[in-house]
């Protein structure tokens, strides 16, 4: 069973959350958030190169799979996405674009033929004050045609699985602490 640091919870898209607004309109939308420890730092782009450097093997050959299908497509491989990320040049995490940073959100995303996504991590504090802070993981999709449709219709069950698996990795692994 699960500690409560442990835990992750599906929740109400956050408001306050950049990626709100981000599209128009939007074919999925979902977040989930996990408590972090008290001295773990809330630097939204620390949590999320943890998180995504963090992540269970198993959603490394579930990627490779997903490119050697959608290769064929003529959409964006992660494989090619990592190099992007090699370039010292580039506001990338991971085989993410960096879209907007603030004190407490970061917004990750990509454009692709077929649909736009963003991923916010946004870390905000516990209420009341000295009780554990929050970590919310929100995704926000717009599709462009019905190859973006299909494509998402697949897709949506695994990323709730990595996402929820993402968080919980970091949370047993150990969050990164807050800088002295």
């Amino acid at each position: 069973m699960p500690s409560k640091l442990t835990l992750v919870r599906q929740v109400a898209f956050p408001s306050q959350s950049a990626v709100a607004t981000a599209f128009k309109s939007v074919n999925l939308a979902d977040a989930f958030s996990i408590r972090l420890p008290a001295d773990a730092s809330v630097n939204p782009d620390v949590s999320a190169r943890f998180i995504f450097s963090e992540q269970p093997s198993w959603i490394g050959a579930l990627t490779k799979v997903r490119d050697a299908i959608v290769a064929g497509f003529g959409l964006k491989t992660a494989k090619h996405l990592a190099t992007l990320s090699s370039d010292a040049a580039a506001n990338r995490i991971s085989i993410f674009k960096v879209y907007g940073t603030s004190e407490t959100e970061i917004v990750l995303g990509e454009n692709d033929k077929h649909l736009d996504f963003r991923v916010s991590i946004l870390c905000t504090p516990g209420s009341p004050p000295n009780t554990d802070n929050q970590l919310t993981l929100s995704t926000v999709v717009h599709c462009h045609n019905r190859l973006g449709r299909a494509y998402l219709s697949v897709i949506a069950p695994f990323h709730r699985r990595v996402v929820k698996a993402s968080l919980r990795r970091a949370a047993n692994v150990g969050w990164p602490k807050v800088s002295a």
